[in-house]
């Protein structure tokens, strides 16, 4: 596994859950489709895409449990509810319930991100993740891996936050952009911000790999 992998699926991950509803969205609205079902149709692909990597794989972790339950409990109301403006909230609500859900954990044994973070610090390398074992008994490696959790978390409650007001005070063609606009560059801010953090608990890595290297059998 190269440094490049675990960026690159995740970039391409997000494309594909932004693009392809949002191409849809458009396609749709400008055949003659109301806003509401323009929508509507958008949102089956990413709860379509939840429900095959589920069926595929066979597991759901903790943080795919809440945006699957998001993703049906917002589907559901929205369509009780008729208004195109819920549909778009649904998916600002879903990352802000997300970011809840990241900043809770942050405070427990299990961090969720800290999974997340692993093959980024570790690279794929036998050596760091040997290291990354090791240091999960320091104290100094635990707290900045929190930390960068309680950067996602409050990060994407925050974007939350400004995409749900925007949904029912702005119209509803330009929040379909502006909030995957507003997504995306959240995103990217978090990203940076905690991949400067997390760079201590990588130095650490590469440290305590270097003072204790494998022994080939």
């Amino acid at each position: 596994m190269t440094t490049n992998q675990p960026a690159s699926s995740l970039v391409k991950t997000l494309a594909i859950e932004i693009a392809v509803p949002t191409g849809v969205y458009y396609a749709l609205h400008s055949l003659g489709a109301s806003d509401f079902t323009a929508l509507a149709a958008a949102g089956v692909f990413p709860l379509a895409r939840t429900l095959f990597q589920l069926a595929k794989d066979r597991t759901l972790n903790g943080l795919a449990l809440v945006v699957l339950v998001t993703n049906v409990v917002g589907m559901l109301l929205t369509f009780v509810s008729g208004d195109a403006r819920m549909m778009i909230a649904k998916d600002s609500l879903g990352s802000g319930i997300t970011g809840l859900v990241i900043l809770a954990s942050a405070f427990t044994a299990a961090p969720i991100m800290t999974k997340t973070m692993r093959p980024f610090l570790t690279r794929g390398k036998a050596e760091n993740e040997a290291a990354w074992e090791r240091l999960n008994e320091n104290d100094v490696f635990n707290a900045i891996l929190r930390r960068c959790s309680v950067i996602w978390g409050v990060g994407f409650v925050l974007e939350s936050s400004v995409r749900i007001a925007g949904a029912f005070t702005l119209p509803v063609p330009t929040m379909v952009w502006l909030s995957t606009t507003i997504f995306a560059a959240s995103f990217a801010v978090i990203m940076v911000v905690s991949g400067k953090v997390a760079e201590k608990a990588g130095k650490m890595i590469a440290a305590d790999a270097k003072a204790r290297p494998l022994v080939a059998a």
